[in-house]
């Protein structure tokens, strides 16, 4: 090996070293609240609550487990964050960068999303009942089997998801945007859909029974075997929507 090449691979090592070492500062000084910022840091199963952690950079951190249960977030950076099986029941996350971050199986029971951007993002089995998620960015993201049960969801972007199994009872979705999402098995009874837009949205094996579907766009949907059964759909939009054993809302089955 050659003299240039060691030198290098030296350097390599200390700069390295040097990373680790300033890292590990970094997040000593996060935890004991001299520094509001910490990314990529590994904080796994750290307690946070109640914690004031407005506008932080979390960016890629891993706060797996950890315990954010009423803790302040708003217009925090968590983008490639790993949040799975993090408490953040109550937590404020409004306006929050959360883009591709994993949530899976979370806590964010009464969480505050609105205008949150979770493009991408991986909440898989999340618990997000009551959470509020107005006009909030999940573009892509994937909800399979999410409990989003009365959640308040109001002009949300879900273009692209995949909620297959989620439970959306009682949602108030009113003008969200469902296009091309896939809902195969998903729970929306009772929910509020108003001018919601489920364009070419996959809804087959959906219980939408005594859902507010008026004036939502269901135009190019797959509805097979999707459950309407006292569902308001006044002047719903269903053109060359799939229908096979569609239970419409007087009970009738189409086709």
């Amino acid at each position: 090996m050659s003299m240039k090449k060691s030198l290098f691979g030296v350097g390599l090592i200390i700069a390295v070293l040097i990373a680790a070492g300033a890292r590990a500062d970094e997040r000593e000084d996060f935890l004991a609240g001299r520094a509001r910022d910490c990314p990529h840091c590994d904080l796994s199963g750290v307690d946070l609550k109640r914690h004031d952690l407005t506008g932080a950079d979390l960016t890629g951190a891993k706060l797996t487990a950890a315990n954010l249960h009423d803790a302040k977030l708003a217009n925090a950076h968590l983008p490639g964050a790993d949040l799975s099986g993090a408490n953040l029941n109550k937590a404020d996350l409004s306006r929050a960068d959360l883009a591709g971050a994993k949530l899976r199986a979370a806590m964010l029971y009464a969480a505050v999303l609105d205008g949150a951007k979770l493009i991408g993002a991986d909440l898989g089995d999340a618990l997000m009942g009551t959470a509020r998620l107005a006009r909030a960015d999940l573009s892509g993201a994937t909800l399979r089997s999410a409990d989003l049960r009365k959640s308040r969801m109001a002009e949300a972007k879900l273009g692209g998801g995949d909620l297959t199994a989620a439970a959306l009872d009682f949602a108030f979705l009113r003008g969200a945007q469902f296009v091309g999402a896939k809902l195969v098995g998903a729970r929306l009874i009772g929910a509020e859909l108003v001018a919601a837009d489920l364009t070419g949205a996959e809804l087959t094996d959906a219980d939408a029974s005594g859902a507010n579907l008026r004036e939502a766009n269901l135009a190019h949907a797959d509805l097979a075997r999707a459950n309407f059964r006292k569902a308001d759909m006044y002047e719903t939009k269903l053109d060359d929507a799939v229908f096979l054993e569609t239970i419409m809302p007087d009970g009738v089955v189409r086709p």
